[in-house]
């Protein structure tokens, strides 16, 4: 995965919108206005931080090196998913899914049905 499909992959999510509110070098996708992924955009190494469940973040830390504590963020919640030659591009939207879909579930429920809902 690189920068172009993980922007094209998560707005094709209902209700995800990008903006760079920490400055133009930090994309950031949220859904209803929460964050759920973001990415350095100067980086010289692509990855992205995703919002996980804390015991699978710890997994998930244990299994990859090249899963880490994100930098400038909750270490329980958040994971920064480096590249890596074995990480597949069904491995990298798959934990993009995970981060969107706890997003989502902590949403209002009338926010979440608003999202059903889109096309």
């Amino acid at each position: 995965m690189n920068l172009d499909s993980f922007r094209e992959f998560c707005l094709s999510k209902p209700g995800v919108t990008e903006e760079l509110p920490f400055g133009p070098d930090t994309l950031v996708m949220k859904v209803a206005g929460k964050m759920f992924a973001l990415t350095g955009l100067e980086s010289t190494r692509f990855g992205v931080s995703l919002k996980c469940d804390p015991e699978k973040a710890q997994e998930l830390r244990a299994s990859f090196d090249f899963v880490v504590p994100a930098f400038h963020m909750n270490k329980t919640h958040w994971n920064t998913v480096l590249t890596h030659p074995t990480l597949s591009d069904g491995q990298w939207r798959e934990w993009i899914d995970d981060s969107y879909a706890l997003v989502v579930a902590s949403l209002p429920r009338q926010k979440r049905e608003d999202l059903r809902n889109q096309p």
